[in-house]
């Protein structure tokens, strides 16, 4: 029996090669329980593979990987007993129905007969399923099928959720139910889910790991990654001021990085800066106004979106290590 303080997941030094091309180099990183982690990159960056070697559908071609404690080659066994991974196309046969297929399903995972009837019940009600349990599931929309693919993975009560792509090919409504979902299994499940729809990795999970060229760039909290990636604030200001004054005063400002300035109306012009320490400047440029005697009409700072520091930790023209 594993010890509950091992980490869910424990990777050192994982690799997998194609054909001699590396998929993922050299990845290590662990996920303790309870955690809802999202895997990010753009495709075939290697969030599809880790996937599924630590799922045990392939092979690594070195390191090692747990689950539980469990090595995913040696123990694969015991791996797939904790493990409920959800492939991005789910293979599900179209001639069976889906309380028989869900059945079938859960006897092929070890469970008992008993236990195969109270699990079933129990994933088609958690799913949504109670109006399509007897039908065939090639009739199926694509948004109930995700939803049996869900019901699939968690039927045997797994410790570790594997999601891959769970949304992909859903329309907006269908996004939502099934987002609704992956949080409510969240409560009692450790779940993985890799996404390159930034907004869905953004509500969802609780840290973040940034793939890119089958390397890991980063791994933290969204926060944390606005801190570390997102040095720079931006700052947009209002000012009914002249354009050359404004110019001349950003570029005598230390803190300014860059800046833009274009009219909007009513004499004001608008000054969008990348600056470090956002709140100190903003008080700095109050100051300024009043001294100067130029009306302020807006004066607001935001942070980098999740879209920004995803940009910049995967820009294909740059070596995203470097930045770190």
């Amino acid at each position: 029996m594993a010890d509950p303080k091992t980490p869910i997941i424990e990777v050192i030094g994982l690799s997998k090669e194609y054909g001699g091309r590396p998929a993922i180099r050299d990845l290590s990183f662990t996920v303790e329980a309870g955690e809802i982690v999202g895997l990010l990159g753009p495709n075939g960056a290697g969030k599809s593979t880790t996937m599924r070697i630590l799922a045990g559908y392939l092979a690594a071609t070195d390191g090692i990987a747990r689950v539980a404690g469990f090595d995913v080659l040696d123990d694969s066994y015991e791996v797939r007993r904790r493990v409920g991974y959800m492939p991005e196309t789910v293979p599900l046969p179209d001639e069976m129905r889906v309380r028989e297929y869900l059945k079938f399903r859960a006897r092929l995972k070890g469970l008992s007969r008993t236990a195969t009837r109270e699990r079933t019940d129990t994933v088609i009600t958690r799913f949504g399923l109670q109006e399509v349990h007897g039908k065939m599931i090639g009739h199926l929309s694509k948004g109930f099928r995700q939803r049996v693919g869900l019901a699939d993975a968690l039927v045997h009560e797994p410790a570790l959720l594997i999601l891959d792509e769970p949304t992909i090919g859903l329309d907006p409504h269908q996004i939502v139910a099934v987002r609704e979902i992956i949080k409510t299994l969240a409560r009692d499940h450790t779940v993985v889910i890799s996404s390159h729809i930034l907004p869905e990795i953004e509500v969802t999970c609780s840290r973040l790991m940034i793939f890119h060229r089958g390397r890991i760039v980063a791994a933290d909290t969204r926060d944390n990654l606005q801190q570390r990636v997102g040095s720079q604030s931006r700052v947009t200001i209002d000012l009914a001021a002249p354009e050359e004054d404004l110019r001349a005063v950003w570029e005598e400002m230390a803190e300014v990085q860059h800046f833009h300035v274009s009219p909007v109306q009513q004499g004001y012009r608008r000054s969008v800066l990348a600056v470090r320490d956002g709140q100190r400047f903003r008080e700095q440029v109050a100051t300024l106004a009043r001294n100067r005697g130029w009306a302020l009409r807006e004066l607001a700072e935001s942070r980098p979106t999740l879209e920004d520091i995803f940009v910049q930790l995967t820009n294909p023209d740059e070596d995203a290590e470097d930045r770190l």
